[in-house]
């Protein structure tokens, strides 16, 4: 969950930017769709897949 706060502080610091109003983080986890999901976890596990390498090397 830690993980979806850093998407989601990034949403707000974007929403902030452009003169929106955020939602609270409740909604804003409830109104992910499945494929944002799944492409937040994709891209994720690519990042931490990248810096296990790295800390082995």
């Amino acid at each position: 969950m830690t993980d979806y706060r850093k998407g989601y502080e990034f949403y707000r610091q974007m929403c902030e930017k452009h003169g929106l109003e955020p939602i609270n983080f409740h909604y804003y986890i409830l109104n992910l769709s499945q494929e944002q999901l799944n492409a937040y976890n994709e891209e994720h596990a690519k990042t931490m897949r990248g810096q296990i390498e790295y800390e082995v090397s």
